[in-house]
Parts: C-alpha cells; structure tokens; sequence
C-alpha cells in the first residue's frame, strides 16, 4: 500500500494537489463576500439613520438564505456532483453581485437585502460543495487539517473584505450627486467579475467527482442514517451557534469600538476590523499546523473556553484591553467553523452530501445573534450585547468536549 506523505495524496496513489487549489480560491470568494455585510451595517446606520436591530437584518437576509437553500443545493450535488454544484452557486454569486447595480437607482434598503439574498444562495451551493470536497482530496485522516488549510483562504478574504469596504464605502457616504446607495456598487461588480472569471476556469477544468462511499472504505463508517448520529446533530448545533457568535462579533464590531473608544472613527474601526480578521487568518494557518500533534476537538474546547473569557473581558468595557480580547477572540474563532464540519460528517460516507447541506443550513445562526445583540445595544448598551456570543462559545466548549464523539454501531468491515 503506498504510504500517505502528504494530505492531499490519496491511499491509492493520486493527487489531488490541482483540483484543491481550485476549490480552495472559493473560501477566498466567500469570505471577502461575508465580511462586506459587516461594513454595510454600519454604513445603512449612518444613511438612512436606522437602529443596531434593524441593521441586523442585513445578516439576516445573508443567512436566512442559508436556510432556505441548504437542502436543496444538498439534493442537487447529490444528483449533479460537486463540480455543476460549484459552477451554480458561483454564477448565482455573479448575479447578486451585479444587482447592486441597479440597487443604486432603486435605493433601497428592501432592494439590498434581496441583493444580499442572491449572493447568499450562491455561497450555500459554494460552501455544501467545497467544505465536503476538501475533506475526500486526501487521507480521511488528515480531513480536518485539510479543511482548516482551505478555510485559512476563507480568512484573508475575511481580512481584505473590510479594508476594501472601510476605504470605497465608508469613506464615501454622500455618493455621487446624493445618492448614499453609489459606493456600494464598485466593490461588488468588481467582485462580481473576479467570480465570474473563477466560474468560467470552473467550466473549463476537469475536476474528479470522488464518490463518498470509496473515500471512507475503512473501519469507522456508520451504519446508521446520519440525522440520527449524536455527534451529527451535536454538530449542527454547535455550528449554529459557532456562526451567531462570528456574525453578531463581526457585525458590531465597528459600533463597539467607536462607541467604547469614542477618537476612533468608523472608517479607522474598518481597518482594526481588518486586523482583527488577520489574527483569524494567522489562527487558521497555524490551526492547520498544530492539528499535526493537537486532537482537532481538544482545539476546539480551549478555544471555546478561551473566548467565553475574552467576552467577559469585552462585556467590561476596559478600553484597550478590551479590544485586545476581541483580537484574541478572532483567532480563537478561526479554527470553529472547519472542525466542526469535518467532525460533524466524519464516518458518514455516502451521506456526506446531504449531512453537509444541514450543516450549511445551520449558517442561520448568523441572521439571528445580530437582531438579538442590536435588541440589547439599543435597550442598554453595546457591549452588554457581547452576552450573547459568550453563551454561544458555552455550548461549543461540550461539543469539543464531549459532543464530537463518534457513537452507534458500526458496519462490518469486508
């Protein structure tokens, strides 16, 4: 039997070194795309004068698209496969993206939402097929570190997304002749033609459609049907509320700091935002590394119980140290989402796809954390909305902790 030298070569000798690269450039797309929404709030605050809770409806109308398309994008790859998956959620984020065109004559807050919505149908064909993928181009050993490696991608996308917001939408919020909706058009069709490009290289390469069931040929898969799988539906919980902390995190992390730090102005808060998705870049490339020697569940746990500290920190409003909890918070977080997922469809085989669009649809988390901290900051007081993703790193500490276990019978090995 050959040996597995690296992750990215298969037991049986081939590499899938090219069609990882590829699939690995769409954690870029979507991060870039999710961490835009964090500027947007902000922005639709100071030009149409709404609340905090209002503007959490901008991550609404991104994750409630995750609900409501999780499954069927699940059904389609298992029908078409991961590559036609890939090429529709990419074509579907173009169409969104060029929206915000005529977004800027019908100027409404309505009309960007269902923007918003589109790309998010998008992203959820992206993610239920490229999340999976990364797990099967490689020994089944190595899935969590191979997945954290690709989602490292997803961080600088994270990272660029509100450098590129701070300085063409925050620094513009008069528009061209008055309209307040013109600066949001230029980063998404440049976006928007930067995946178009992607989609096309898509259609032109050949990418192996690994089958599930000869990926997990080996002692370990599960019998049983995935939704009755404890450490499944563990999975699925902890990942709805790994993505209602990032997303409520994200979201108010701009109206934290200039309300707590009052000489920072919303475009400098942009930038710190930035920073802050570096620390979550910086944690996902070393993630991947440590997750050589480190139990990726015993990762999650110190992380997660690592974060519930860094909220108290940030709910006490000390100022500086209080932002270098949130630091410390996003590199924390970075390793959640990956690991996760790859525990989560661990042993499942053929029932990798579908079990992967419910953990897709568990994305939904995000449209609700930030309406419930936008509640609380409006009735109180922003950093008293930091609660909320506290509790949220509670429940994902016992996922890492116990929640992650693989239980129930096993198949008989041939």
């Amino acid at each position: 039997m050959i040996q597995e030298k690296t992750s990215l070569v298969k037991v049986d000798g081939k590499n899938y070194l090219i069609p990882f690269i590829l699939v690995t450039s769409l954690f870029f797309l979507w991060g870039f795309a999710h961490s835009l929404l964090d500027v947007l709030n902000k922005h639709f605050q100071d030009i149409l004068g709404i609340t905090k809770a209002k503007s959490g409806w901008i991550q609404a109308a991104l994750y409630g698209g995750y609900f409501l398309i999780g499954i069927p994008a699940g059904l389609f790859m298992k029908r078409f496969g991961y590559r036609k998956g890939i090429i529709t959620g990419l074509l579907l984020y173009v169409l969104g993206a060029y929206m915000f065109l005529p977004a800027t004559y019908v100027q409404t807050f309505e009309f960007t939402l269902l923007c918003l919505f589109v790309i998010a149908c998008g992203l959820t064909f992206l993610e239920t097929a490229a999340n999976p993928y990364t797990t099967v181009l490689g020994p089944h050993k190595s899935a969590a570190q191979r997945i954290n490696l690709s989602q490292s991608f997803n961080g600088l996308g994270w990272m660029i997304g509100p450098t590129v917001g701070g300085f063409l939408i925050l620094g513009n919020t008069t528009g061209d002749g008055g309209n307040k909706f013109s600066s949001m058009a230029l980063p998404y069709m440049i976006v928007g033609s930067f995946v178009l490009l992607v989609a096309f290289l898509f259609i032109m390469t050949k990418l192996p459609e690994i089958k599930e069931e000869e990926a997990h040929h080996e002692p370990g898969a599960i019998a049983k049907p995935f939704w009755k799988q404890r450490h499944f539906q563990f999975a699925v919980i902890a990942q709805f509320f790994y993505v209602a902390a990032q997303t409520g995190i994200n979201s108010f992390f701009i109206n934290y700091v200039t309300e707590t730090m009052p000489d920072i102005s919303p475009e400098k808060a942009a930038y710190l935002l930035s920073l802050g998705f570096l620390f979550f870049w910086f944690g996902r490339v070393s993630g991947s590394v440590v997750m050589k020697w480190i139990k990726p569940n015993r990762m999650i746990a110190v992380y997660a119980l690592v974060n519930v500290i860094t909220m108290v920190v940030v709910v006490a409003n000390l100022g500086w140290i209080s932002l270098i909890a949130l630091f410390v918070t996003y590199f924390c977080m970075s390793i959640m989402f990956p690991t996760i997922f790859a525990l989560g469809i661990k042993g499942l085989g053929d029932q990798t796809k579908q079990a992967s669009s419910y953990l897709v649809m568990a994305i939904v988390g995000g449209a609700i954390c930030p309406v419930f901290m936008g509640m609380l900051a409006d009735k109180v007081n922003m950093q008293i909305g930091f609660v909320v993703p506290m509790a949220c790193f509670i429940i994902i500490f016992f996922f890492g902790y116990r929640g992650y276990k693989v239980r129930g019978p096993k198949p008989a090995t041939i």
